[in-house]
């Protein structure tokens, strides 16, 4: 089976944050394979984890980073 490659070159801002994002955890101090560091992530973005409680206004240039309960990030979207 062929590897599959993310698309980088997408103008999509939503694709290019879950190419960086699903898989890893999130830490207050530097990137590695497995950590992205927060201090990265655009102004305006919400980490909500499992059973958080969230308000539903819409904002289309927010980003919003779900996490499991281990911390990994599992969905990234904007709203």
């Amino acid at each position: 089976m062929p590897l599959v490659t993310p698309n980088t070159n997408s103008d999509n801002p939503t694709e290019l944050w879950t190419t960086k994002l699903v898989g890893k955890t999130l830490s207050d101090d530097g990137h590695s394979e497995t950590n992205f560091c927060k201090k990265d992530l655009p102004q305006n973005h919400r980490v909500i984890g499992p059973n958080s409680m969230v308000t539903m206004d819409f904002r289309p240039d927010r980003l919003n980073v779900h996490v499991k309960e281990d911390g990994t990030v599992h969905k990234v979207e904007h709203s």
